[in-house]
């Protein structure tokens, strides 16, 4: 008997092998509501991805999307490059009204293009352009994106690789608990900085993720955190701080910093700064590091309308009052008790767990356990995804507007894939 086998799909056939995701999930999804996506057959998965944190309000918000909707039926300029624009001034006055006053940041707002790691190489460029060096010390486990300067500062080895060619003038320090507390903080970081003979340029800057999302959901303690910008006050160097996927509420408070008290020189935000999934990213700074000269650092896409109405809606709708922190808090802890009890049962396998507000990591001591967890939770209609430098951390970043019912109904998935996966 012959077998034919299925017909190559237009994904396999034309799509580059650089495709990643619909790999782990191998469905074609036609629609999006909320916590949920489903695909062209009809069948819904309860989504805990939130498109790598870029749809903290969820699938085609609807109030976000008749702000859209509005917009784009009155013929609201799509495409305005960086010229000043209606959208533009709405979402720069909330912006300031709504986040940066009541937190008493005082912030020049630069667009430096759509994607996070946009916002990461005008962090960098302009930290080489006000210091006048070019090292920059980034951390173990970090990502900060992947275009050259970036990847330049990210630890993960085959990101690294991708490059081809050498990533220079970044240098790696541990992260927080890198040496699992036997070591003083920045014990190593302050000897490089004051032996002549380290071998150490002196840095321009400092990048760092408050809680690395793609390391692994490595969290930062904020002791460590404050140590940091005072070892960067001391030594003269400037502090960025990454917030791409860990912004905008993802931890609670809506940059993730702000539980440690440090304000940073430099920030990036972009993912969910949109609201909406729109491209859309920001590079905050102090106003006395706005040295740039017109046009010298540009893009085309650096101020996309559409994103700019959603961005503003979501501040008028979840960030005129605490609500949205303390929604956030309250799911983060219901989730931290599933996954004390999931540990507690697992614990012959070395669960562990980590997190902050939205953003968990369960860990076992089998490195590839993870990825058949994840796989069997696709099954059971669950999507999540695996972080670290070894894929083996469960990486959970539900939608900060997920009711309490469905988050029940995911962390249950997710603990029946993890049974069945021992």
């Amino acid at each position: 008997m012959t077998i034919t086998p299925p017909a190559m799909t237009v994904f396999e056939t034309l799509e580059s092998e650089v495709r990643s995701y619909c790999r782990g999930w191998p469905a074609v999804f036609d629609r999006a509501q909320g916590s949920w996506m489903y695909d062209e057959d009809g069948h819904g998965y309860l989504d805990f991805f939130s498109g790598a944190g870029a749809l903290n309000y969820g699938h085609n918000n609807p109030v976000l999307k008749r702000a859209l909707l509005d917009y784009l039926e009155r013929d609201g300029v799509t495409h305005g490059l960086d010229m000043s624009t209606t959208a533009k001034r709405a979402f720069l006055e909330r912006f300031q009204d709504l986040v940066l006053r009541p937190r008493g940041l005082d912030y020049k707002v630069m667009f430096p293009g759509p994607t996070g790691t946009n916002a990461v190489e005008a962090a960098l460029k302009l930290a080489r352009k006000v210091k006048g060096r070019e090292s920059v010390v980034s951390f173990t486990n970090a990502f900060h994106g992947m275009s050259l300067g970036a990847l330049a500062v990210t630890g993960n080895s085959m990101k690294r690789a991708g490059a081809g060619i050498p990533l220079v003038h970044g240098t790696p320090m541990p992260f927080d608990n890198y040496f699992a507390g036997r070591v003083p903080d920045f014990l190593w970081f302050e000897r490089l900085l004051e032996d002549q003979g380290s071998g150490l340029n002196q840095p321009a800057a400092v990048i760092v993720e408050t809680v690395q999302g793609e390391g692994g959901i490595n969290v930062a303690r904020p002791e460590w955190l404050r140590g940091l910008a005072d070892l960067c006050k001391r030594r003269d160097m400037l502090l960025i701080v990454d917030d791409i996927q860990m912004g905008c509420g993802r931890t609670g408070t809506f940059f993730s910093f702000e539980e440690a008290g440090i304000v940073p020189d430099i920030v990036t935000l972009s993912k969910s700064i949109g609201g909406y999934g729109m491209p859309m990213s920001l590079t905050l700074f102090k106003p006395e590091l706005d040295i740039w000269e017109p046009g010298e650092h540009n893009g085309t896409f650096r101020g996309h309308n559409p994103a700019f109405v959603t961005a503003t809606a979501a501040l008028d709708t979840y960030w005129a009052d605490s609500g949205m922190e303390k929604q956030t808090i309250a799911r983060g802890e219901q989730i931290e008790a599933t996954l004390r009890q999931i540990c507690d049962e697992h614990s012959r396998a070395g669960a562990e767990y980590r997190g902050r507000g939205m953003a968990w990591g369960l860990e076992f001591t089998d490195t590839g356990r993870a990825d058949r967890v994840c796989a069997r939770a696709f099954e059971l209609g669950l999507l999540v995804e695996t972080s670290g430098p070894q894929s083996e951390v469960v990486k959970l970043l539900p939608a900060l507007t997920i009711t309490p019912e469905e988050l029940d109904e995911g962390l249950r998935t997710l603990a029946r894939a993890i049974r069945e996966t021992a």
